[in-house]
């Protein structure tokens, strides 16, 4: 396994306008509180599930305001209350590789009032020997949208493209530093890329997203992988240049996005698909009530718009489909970990 992994040394310029899928930690409410648990908006679809949330539900994501995992969490939230009438607050509780918000929903109540929302990070955490626990210390709910896999992004005053990158990587072996974090789904997508492309990086603790950003706009790095929506602006600036992601194909939303495979670098990787995991031994009843209502909240068209704009895919599975996605996508991960071992 890799093993070098340096704290990069940041500077306090700070990005306007920057969208971080990891900054500080921070809870805020999506919506004023208002309605009862029970109630239904006005022109809203009637719940049919036998249970329903009897006061505030708590979102608890593993990443700071902001960026792809907080904005998809505030979407749902929002348009969940407009359909239901129930509060949904957004709690970011960033750390530790997702273990911080992790541990703090294994240790709720399973009542249905508290849940984890995120991607695949429950997973990388243990892959990486930081808990003891993987996905299936919860219980799986819906999937509500997909993010593909991260592209990566370099400094377009470095490089100009993928062959570029990897010549002057290979000029410089170990020398060209590529932002991750520790246990993150990023390190292990950074390893793969690396024996995929026959290159070797020196692979930095660079923090959250902004973080990243900002050490790739003061050339403190060469090579970040990034949520396309947290990227976009760089990349219409002229700022940044996507050199490749490792996508099985390629995606309406990420129109500047090249594929990796069809640039002749065979990586793919999983996609971000956000999920729900609810503590574990979650009454079945509940796990309906949220299988159910994601998937009237994905029928919204307002809703639809709302992620495709940000933009993230409407991505719909139910519990049951989300615990065999989860599943697979945890053993790719591991598969991965383990050749580089």
């Amino acid at each position: 396994m890799k093993r070098k992994l340096f704290a990069l040394a940041l500077t306090a310029t700070m990005v306007l306008g920057l969208a971080a899928c990891g900054g500080s930690d921070s809870s805020s409410a999506a919506a004023p509180a208002a309605g009862g648990a029970e109630s239904s908006a006005a022109g809203g679809a009637e719940m049919t599930s036998e249970w329903a949330p009897s006061g505030t539900v708590s979102i608890v994501v593993p990443a700071g305001a902001g960026g792809d995992t907080d904005l998809t969490a505030r979407t749902f939230a929002q348009y969940a209350k407009e359909l239901t009438g129930v509060d949904f607050i957004v709690v970011n509780a960033n750390g530790a590789s997702g273990s911080v918000a992790s541990n703090q929903v294994l240790q709720s109540a399973n009542d249905g009032m508290t849940f984890l929302y995120g991607h695949t990070l429950v997973n990388v955490a243990n892959i990486a020997g930081i808990t003891d626990f993987n996905y299936t210390a919860f219980t799986l709910g819906p999937t509500f949208a997909k993010n593909p896999a991260q592209g990566l992004y370099v400094n377009a005053e470095k490089y100009a493209d993928l062959n570029a990158f990897i010549e002057a990587a290979k000029a410089a072996p170990g020398q060209l530093k590529a932002a991750t974090e520790v246990g993150a789904y990023t390190y292990y997508e950074l390893l793969a890329f690396e024996k995929a492309a026959g290159i070797d990086l020196d692979l930095v603790d660079a923090g959250s997203n902004s973080d990243k950003i900002t050490a790739m706009l003061s050339g403190q790095i060469d090579l970040m992988p990034g949520a396309y929506l947290n990227c976009k602006e760089y990349i219409e600036a002229g700022q940044f240049v996507c050199i490749g992601a490792p996508t099985a194909e390629a995606y309406e939303i990420t129109p500047d996005v090249p594929v990796l495979k069809e640039e002749g670098i065979d990586l793919v990787y999983p996609d971000c698909d956000y999920s729900f995991y609810f503590p574990a031994d979650t009454d079945p009843a509940i796990i309906a009530y949220y299988d159910e209502l994601v998937a009237k909240v994905l029928e919204d068209p307002d809703a639809q718009k709302a992620l495709t704009d940000l933009p993230v895919m409407p991505y719909y599975l139910t519990s049951e489909e989300s615990a065999a996605n989860e599943e697979t996508m945890y053993n790719t991960i591991k598969e991965i970990a383990d050749s580089l071992a």
